[in-house]
């Protein structure tokens, strides 16, 4: 090979092993890319998997809640008194709205919307990716205004959805109570951890004070959506669970006779079984209209019912306190008996006045009683006999056997925000005004006067123990609960909280004297030609700066009206409290009341079958069975 040719042959070696070298570092390369696109795939598609499938999935369905129908609320006999309606509400799910003013702007030009209160309900804390409610009752024609303009709407979506329903409106409102959307305050409480933005919750009444039993569980529904967030087709559906029923004690009849007797007038009513302790009717005046305050109110609205003079809010049977007047003397008459201040044959002289110190506390009577023994203190109710007997038992003493008889205490009633008066003594005032108790007080606390306070719920309650020989129940309002699962009723026995540290023949001859109050007393507008009652009155004065004629004084200055009562005289029954505010007298005002109250008592229950077990209900057609 000449050395030319071998020149050209070491080239092109030197060439190929270039270009050899050159594919090995491409082939290198190569699978470094290609390792590198399979070590992403892996991450993606394997250890990043789940969570851009749920990502994939999420981004067609949608979760959306399924509110559950409330329990249903019936009387003792199975009367209908709290219901369910169909109705529409109006949801927005955030995940689908880009521009959220936009559509607070449309919704407010569409069905008139508050835009602050819609801000504001977007806003709440709750899970994203759960539809928001931002109103509930639309009308049908709200509804059709917003299905008429769905793909101006992205997110909107309408549900059909139970709401509560009072069929009779405002009877027995204070009892039934009324339910309203949780607010964003009681969602940061435990009891209410596992509700949601738009839940249904009792916000007063015994819907509160037995809402988690009647409130049910929420359901849920998966439904695949458009890209505006519009339902298309429902996926999976897990149904809500319907709250359980309750029966309460009250009797819708004799609690429409009792708010119908009080009318226009403010004050309260309450009667009872004295052998249970079951509340027949607990009527307050003035009330409100539970289906205007389960709706939503906008601020003005709620603002002007609780600046509303009259108060309709307070349930006056349970949570408004008045000083008892006269019929504190029944409690009086029995702390005296037991303490041995006086006997049944002890008189006392009244020739109007009680002088202590400088002071002259006055009789009812202007020219007094006279000489009275216990009975005549009571059907007459003697002042001056009373004071006589407070003064020698001393405060203490009373205030321990008020607190015997429930006052200054819970009665234990099946509602929230129950009051309890004031029982006063030597330790309370130290504690309340850092003052010592000073014994003229004692006189004005012996004729219920001065710190005394009560509820008229305390004071049936106690007429009741006296009248069913010293067992002191506590008042009910739920006799029972029916499941809707299983259809089980279960009722709830009476509770016996104590019974009272007063011998039998003492009570018996206090009852004796509440009867001839009414057959000769301070209370004969209460007698009935069909049944016997046994009762006192009472008149408590709300202000010491009255001068003149009665009906001179202003009304709001005027006494409160007391009559409390029990029938029949031998066997009772029924138990009543009466308190008409700035009505006057209670032999005049209060007494007749209660004589109606027990009257119809006695028709209703002639020819019925025994109280006292809850009644199935009847078969109910349309929205009510909701």
């Amino acid at each position: 090979m000449t050395r030319q040719a071998m020149a050209i042959s070491g080239g092109f070696d030197s060439d190929l092993g270039e270009l050899q070298r050159r594919l090995v570092l491409l082939r290198i390369g190569l699978l470094l890319v290609v390792a590198l696109l399979a070590l992403r795939l892996w991450h993606l598609q394997i250890r990043e998997g789940p969570y851009y499938r749920d990502l994939s999935e999420n981004n067609r369905t949608r979760s959306v809640i399924l509110e559950p129908a409330r329990g249903l609320i019936y009387d003792r006999n199975g009367v209908l008194l709290a219901n369910n309606v169909p109705s529409f509400s109006l949801y927005v799910s955030l995940e689908d709205v880009k521009d959220r003013e936009a559509l607070i702007n449309q919704l407010t030009q569409l069905i008139g919307l508050d835009p602050a209160l819609v801000k504001k309900k977007l806003a709440v804390r709750g899970a994203k990716q759960l539809p928001r409610k931002v109103k509930d009752r639309l009308t049908l024609k709200e509804a059709t205004l917003i299905e008429s303009h769905r793909l101006d709407l992205p997110g909107v979506m309408i549900q059909v959805e139970s709401q509560r329903n009072y069929p009779s409106g405002m009877t027995a409102a204070h009892v039934l109570g009324y339910v309203g959307e949780v607010s964003a305050e009681q969602l940061e409480k435990p009891e209410f951890a596992e509700l949601h933005q738009g839940s249904i919750v009792g916000q007063y009444g015994v819907e509160k004070y037995f809402d988690r039993i009647m409130r049910g569980m929420a359901g849920q529904k998966s439904v695949e959506v458009d890209a505006l967030g519009h339902e298309k087709r429902t996926v999976v559906v897990d149904q809500p669970k319907a709250g359980d029923d309750l029966y309460l004690t009250i009797d819708a009849r004799l609690q429409k006779v009792a708010e119908d007797l009080l009318g226009q007038e403010s004050g309260a009513i309450v009667a009872l079984d004295p052998t249970s302790g079951d509340i027949l009717a607990m009527a307050s005046r003035p009330a409100f209209d539970p289906n205007v305050l389960s709706r939503e109110l906008t601020p003005k609205q709620w603002v002007e019912i609780v600046q509303d003079e009259g108060r309709p809010l307070n349930n006056r049977a349970s949570q408004g306190q008045y000083p008892p007047g006269s019929t504190f003397k029944v409690m009086m008459a029995a702390a005296a008996l037991e303490t041995n201040t006086v006997t049944p044959s002890s008189t006392v002289h009244c020739n109007g006045g009680y002088q202590f110190g400088r002071r002259l506390y006055r009789d009812w009577k202007a020219g007094g009683h006279g000489s009275v023994d216990l009975h005549q203190a009571l059907v007459h109710s003697c002042d001056v006999y009373f004071y006589t007997i407070g003064q020698r038992m001393g405060i203490d003493t009373i205030a321990a056997y008020g607190h015997q008889f429930g006052l200054g205490e819970e009665t234990g009633v099946d509602l929230p925000s129950e009051r309890v008066g004031i029982m006063p003594s030597t330790a309370w005032k130290q504690k309340a005004k850092n003052e010592a108790w000073l014994p003229g007080e004692t006189i004005s606390a012996s004729i219920g006067q001065g710190y005394v306070t009560v509820t008229p719920l305390q004071m049936a309650s106690l007429i009741g123990t006296v009248a069913n020989g010293g067992v002191a129940y506590r008042p009910r309002l739920v006799q029972a609960i029916m499941s809707r699962d299983t259809g089980h009723l279960q009722e709830l026995p009476s509770v016996e909280k104590h019974r009272l540290k007063v011998r039998q023949e003492n009570l018996k001859l206090i009852r004796a004297a509440l009867a001839d109050v009414v057959t000769e007393g301070t209370a004969t507008r209460a007698k009935s030609s069909i049944v016997s009652i046994a009762g006192k009155t009472g008149t408590a004065q709300t202000s010491a700066l009255r001068t003149g004629p009665e009906k001179d004084i202003p009304k709001k200055l005027r006494d409160h009206a007391w009559f409390v009562a029990f029938a029949p005289v031998d066997a009772p029954k029924i138990a009543v409290a009466v308190l008409a505010e700035n009505m006057g007298h209670g032999g005049s005002a209060a007494a007749p009341l209660a004589k109606e109250v027990i009257e119809s008592f006695v028709k209703l229950t002639q020819h019925a079958p025994e109280a006292g077990h809850a009644t199935a209900p009847k078969a109910h057609s349309g929205g009510s069975g909701l």
